[in-house]
């Protein structure tokens, strides 16, 4: 299975001490150089990349690909985008808006954080979603609204009270 990576899934599993969900799921994974350098930039992000050694560094080649992609969105998601077209990946992790719908134009299976998530509760390697959840929310600030957090308890049968 060939998975590429943008960085805020990175960031924000890091973040949460979860980004063992990726690795266990997807095996190595793919990450082009500019969504390493946006990792390595955060706090303690060069020793976070130096410790996963299955996060592989894999550019994009068609750097005109990567330029025509940088109109719409930043150059991470970009050189993500264009790598997933050019080793026609089986799934792009990402979470940024724009870069999903350009990645679903363009017919790149896709997934973001909430949907690693979900996958790893649905395999058994997460007992709970709503935990998870709460610590992205409160310590890797993560964005993510009150419907998408409601409709992801429904589907991993999580209650909703409280919600």
């Amino acid at each position: 299975m060939i998975v590429i990576c943008d960085a805020s899934p990175i960031i924000a599993l890091a973040a949460v001490g979860r980004l063992d969900l990726v690795r266990n799921l997807y095996g190595d994974v793919a990450v082009p150089r500019a969504v390493r350098a946006e990792v390595a930039a955060g706090p303690g992000g060069s020793e976070l990349l130096a410790g996963t050694r299955w996060l592989i560094a894999r550019d994009a080649l068609r750097r005109d690909v990567v330029a025509e992609l940088e109109i719409e969105v930043d150059s991470g998601e970009a050189e993500a985008i264009a790598l997933a077209l050019e080793l026609e990946a089986d799934l792009l992790v990402i979470d940024d808006r724009r870069g999903r719908m350009l990645a679903a134009r363009r017919g790149i299976p896709f997934v973001g954080v909430v949907g690693v998530l979900l996958e790893a509760r649905s395999r058994g390697l997460l007992d709970a979603v709503r935990p998870v959840l709460d610590d992205l929310r409160d310590l890797a600030v993560f964005r993510l609204s009150d419907s998408v957090r409601k409709e992801a308890l429904r589907i991993a049968g999580e209650s909703l009270a409280g919600d």
